[in-house]
């Protein structure tokens, strides 16, 4: 059974802060890399730079969300997309 196209998505924390609300990494998947800050304590995700960012946003709010509490800086972690890049 065919289940369509799949990406495997590499999320590295690099930097959070409880007291400010705030998580800061690197994802890629495929060919493309982004920055994100993710400010949990507001609910708002920033991914730069702006090319297929579109593609990747809504799946690393999600996948953020899930796993808040079992992330850790320096973590190294990854997550399937439904799609492919």
């Amino acid at each position: 059974m065919n289940k369509g196209p799949i990406t495997t998505a590499h999320v590295i924390v690099e930097h959070q802060c409880f007291s400010t609300q705030c998580m800061e990494g690197k994802i890629t998947a495929g060919d493309f890399q982004w920055k994100f800050i993710w400010a949990f304590g507001q609910g708002e995700l920033i991914v730069e730079p702006p090319l297929g960012r579109a593609l990747i946003k809504d799946a690393l709010e999600r996948f953020l969300v899930r796993t808040d509490y079992n992330l850790e800086t320096g973590g190294d972690y990854t997550f399937t997309i439904r799609a492919k890049f």
